[in-house]
Order: C-alpha cells, then sequence, then structure tokens
C-alpha cells in the first residue's frame, strides 16, 4: 500500500531584494534551515518590468553549495572563475557546483518584451564534498525530456524521472529530483517519491489541492502548527507546498489546469553555517572561506 505524502507546511514567497538590487520573491531561504535540508533557498525572479532585475548579481563568491538556475522566459548572461561564459536562455538550467569555490556573475536581461522569468534552487553539499572541484552543467531547452502521460500531465524532467524518461541532470550528491509538471483541469496525477526525501512543491500557475481534502490544512501534521498564510482552499501561483515523508505525492486539479515546480533530494543531516554566499559546517570555516576571498586565495582549482 502506497502512502500518499501529506502537507507538513505551507507557504506564501515574500518579496525580497537580493544582487545589486534584484526584486523577487522568495519562498524559503536561511530562516527555514533546517526544515527543507538539502536545500536551502529558491527564488522565484519573475517579472515584467526591466527596472526589477536590471541590475542583476555582479561578481560574487559561492562555496560548499549548489546553484541551479531555471528559466521560463528572457536570457540571463553568466560568466565565472572557470573561463565559462554564456547566456541561459528560455527553458535552458544552468547547475553549478561551487564546491570549494568559485566567483560568478548572472545577469538577467529579459526578452524584447522586457520579461524575465525564472528561478534559482541552492543545494546544500556534505561535509564530505564542500571543497569538492567546482564544475558547472549547461542545459539547453532541447535537451530536457518531456514527458506527456495519458490524462494530459505534461512534465519537463530536469533531474530524476517521470516514468521511463530520465532527465538529463545525473550524478549529483544529494539524489535530487528537479520537475516542472503541469496538469490539467479536472485531472488527478500521483507521483512516487523516495522514502526520507525532502518533497516540496512550488505552484507557478493555475490552481490545484495536493491532497483529497479541499482544504490543505486539514492535512496538517501533528506538532507543526505553523502556516504562515491565510487558509485558503486550494493553492496557487508563489504558493510552496511541504510535505511530510510517503511514497508519493497527490494534486488535483477542477476548473483550472495547475503548473508547479516539484522538488525533491536526501537530507544531509548536518549542521549548517551560512553567511551570504557561502554555507559551510561551523562558523570557523566561514572564518576561512571569507579570509581567503579577501586575500585571493579563495580560488583552488
Amino acid at each position: 500500500m502506497h502512502e500518499t505524502r501529506k502537507i507538513a507546511k505551507v507557504f506564501k514567497s515574500r518579496p525580497t531584494i537580493e544582487g545589486a538590487g534584484v526584486r523577487l520573491r522568495r519562498a524559503f531561504g536561511y530562516s527555514h534551515v533546517p526544515m527543507f535540508d538539502p536545500f536551502l533557498m529558491l527564488d522565484d525572479f519573475r517579472s515584467d518590468n526591466p527596472d526589477d532585475y536590471h541590475k542583476g548579481f555582479p561578481w560574487h563568491p559561492h562555496r560548499g553549495i549548489e546553484t541551479i538556475t531555471y528559466v521560463l522566459r528572457g536570457e540571463v548572461e553568466h560568466g565565472d572563475s572557470m573561463g565559462n561564459k554564456g547566456i541561459i536562455s528560455s527553458g535552458d538550467v544552468q547547475w553549478m557546483t561551487a564546491g570549494s569555490g568559485i566567483i560568478h556573475q548572472e545577469m538577467p536581461k529579459g526578452d524584447r518584451y522586457g520579461k524575465m522569468y525564472g528561478f534559482q534552487l541552492w543545494a546544500n553539499l556534505p561535509k564530505s564534498h564542500k571543497m569538492m572541484n567546482p564544475s558547472y552543467r549547461d542545459i539547453k531547452n532541447d535537451q530536457i525530456p518531456v514527458a506527456l502521460l495519458q490524462n494530459g500531465t505534461k512534465i519537463r524532467v530536469i533531474c530524476g524521472k517521470a516514468g521511463d524518461i530520465q532527465g538529463p541532470v545525473r550524478d549529483i550528491i544529494i539524489d535530487p529530483e528537479y520537475l516542472d509538471i503541469t496538469v490539467p483541469a479536472g485531472t488527478e496525477y500521483m507521483h512516487p517519491t523516495k522514502r526520507g526525501h525532502t518533497v516540496f512543491a512550488y505552484v507557478i500557475e493555475g490552481i490545484g489541492d495536493f491532497g483529497r481534502e479541499k482544504n490543505p490544512f486539514s492535512y496538517e501534521i501533528k506538532g507543526t502548527n505553523f502556516f504562515d498564510m491565510n487558509r485558503e482552499a486550494s493553492l496557487r501561483n508563489g504558493d510552496l507546498v511541504l510535505f511530510g515523508d510517503g511514497d508519493q505525492v497527490m494534486v488535483l486539479t477542477e476548473k483550472d489546469p495547475i503548473r508547479f515546480l516539484l522538488l525533491s533530494g536526501r537530507p544531509i543531516g548536518e549542521p549548517v553555517a551560512w553567511y551570504g554566499p557561502i554555507v559551510m559546517n561551523t562558523r570557523d570555516e566561514l572564518h576561512i572561506a571569507f579570509e581567503e576571498y579577501n586575500n585571493g586565495t579563495f580560488i583552488k582549482t
């Protein structure tokens, strides 16, 4: 008997400013450690106004994490200390493992209409891999396979599996799954998940229910009474659902379709010392990282 994951908590993404003055919405971040272990942060930088994003994210360091940028619309210029240069365009993904250290910049440019839609996810690395050699994966739109199910559900498989379709990003330490799922109106969809993995969904379009009860709060897991949004019956754009453990997640739609990002990963279960763009296990390791950055010895390879 497969157990459907219940909702542990529902979040509403909140406005914040990052980089050189980019206005975006944060689904979760620093204050939620270790709730989303192995994930650290999810930012939603969708905007129709270039003033919100054109200042971008100029040169800055990372160590101890992976940053995953997924662009739905527009372009982001990228450059880094490994010599990588390029443009992340509509439908593309950049999966960057900072490891021992990388310095990079990301400058959103939008499309011809000024629209810039995308997301950035931070994933933690375990102590055994925090000082690994940095690496960079550039996955183009046409390299991401799409699963089309009989019920009309469409799944872009960035990492992990949907049915027999495997995503192009593989061999990641935390064994993640990253799916972009669209479920039509009047449809039920079940997706299998690995027991013990952290799983969450972030709604980017439409309306849906993540369970048979029409009130998501009826599934509130005992001892987790800290919902931070109004108690609406269904979940919609900008809402995030963190699930409890189980073998599968369920989403149901009625009059409207829903599109959401589904993320999962194996928890690391280690102490987190986090300051700015660097995430280590101890404060001493953070001190060393910033000292090296200031004296020019940050880059190891």
